[in-house]
């Protein structure tokens, strides 16, 4: 059977990289899908491939606690991925009460919007990241680790965490909490992300930059692999192993970001192109890596792409999207 069919799904930040695939694989699997969209992009994957057109596009930001009641009431939502925030550590930086009222006031308002509408609302997936445990002296993290964010992009998904769980204990609120390493994959436009502004650099014959000293190690995972979680993390959230916990998902396979960068210079045949390396990072974890034992156990999840494939699945559509941007410019 398609536990997919008919389900009525309310997304928010679906325009992003994960949430535009994420629509597009609800779609295929017969869901009625309602997707928060607060500013229209047309470079998002989500316009671009045409599922923009085929599902209920709700206009509003997360910080509008009537807007997003409104949206689960008419609509009567039973699955809910909540995938909105601010997602750029850097715009954390400079901007931090912008990225606290995103996605803390924002995950809150969603989580209460959902309380008083439990009677439908029967599943909700909270993307959350690696970040929110912060800076540990030991790795990898595990599930049993608190979440202990410093800086401000860290801390905004530390309180989502938090809220989450708050809201499973208190009203029974059927959430799971998702915390992946770095994404990556088609369709992610964020430039300041070094996977994606490595491959522009290298398709403009120019040096990649590297904002820390190249020697900063995380996890990458790819999109699809993303998308795999998610689904199964909504598709098992009745059983008691899963409801209200949060789990890890990512390669077990940390990676240097100069590794990172080497690794698509040379799938991009650009190994005469080196990186240029600024060592200015700032309010950014050195080291990171998940581990995602608990997903494998607990919900037969394993991840299908390793670095090197998912890579080498990413860069035509880069090629082709800054390709077709050039020719729409001129």
């Amino acid at each position: 059977m398609n536990f997919w069919k008919d389900k009525r799904v309310f997304i928010t930040g679906a325009t992003g990289l994960v949430g535009s695939s994420l629509v597009k694989k609800l779609i295929h699997q017969k869901a009625f899908v309602v997707a928060l969209v607060s500013d229209v992009n047309p470079n998002s994957e989500m316009y671009r491939n045409g599922t923009a057109n085929k599902i209920t596009v709700v206009n509003g930001r997360l910080e509008d606690y009537v807007c997003l009641e409104r949206a689960i009431s008419e609509y009567e939502i039973d699955t809910v991925f909540h995938l909105g925030a601010q997602a750029i550590v850097t715009v954390a930086y400079r901007s931090p009460l912008l990225t606290f009222e995103s996605n803390i006031r924002g995950t809150y308002n969603l989580l209460e919007a959902c309380r008083v509408h439990q009677p439908f609302v029967k599943r909700i997936v909270v993307a959350s990241s690696d970040k929110a445990y912060g800076d540990v002296d030991a790795l990898p993290y595990t599930e049993k680790m608190p979440p202990m964010g410093r800086f401000p992009y860290d801390v905004s998904k530390s309180c989502t965490d938090l809220l989450s769980r708050s809201y499973y204990e208190t009203y029974e609120l059927p959430t799971v909490v998702a915390r992946c390493g770095n994404i990556y994959g088609e369709g992610d436009i964020n430039w300041s992300r070094i996977i994606p502004g490595t491959i522009r650099s290298l398709c403009n014959n120019e040096q990649p930059i590297i904002r820390s000293d190249g020697k900063f190690t995380r996890d990458y995972i790819y999109v699809k692999d993303v998308i795999s979680s998610y689904m199964m993390l909504a598709e098992q959230l009745e059983n008691p192993k899963v409801v209200g916990k949060a789990f890890n998902f990512g390669p077990n396979n940390p990676y240097s970001v100069i590794e990172v960068v080497d690794g698509i210079r040379k799938a991009m045949n650009k190994m005469d192109i080196g990186p240029k390396i600024l060592d200015s990072a700032q309010a950014e974890i050195r080291d990171q890596h998940l581990d995602s034992k608990m997903a494998t156990e607990t919900l037969g999840w394993k991840p299908k792409y390793s670095l090197d494939d998912g890579i080498k699945s990413t860069i035509p559509w880069y090629e082709k999207f800054l390709k077709n941007l050039k020719e729409t410019k001129v």
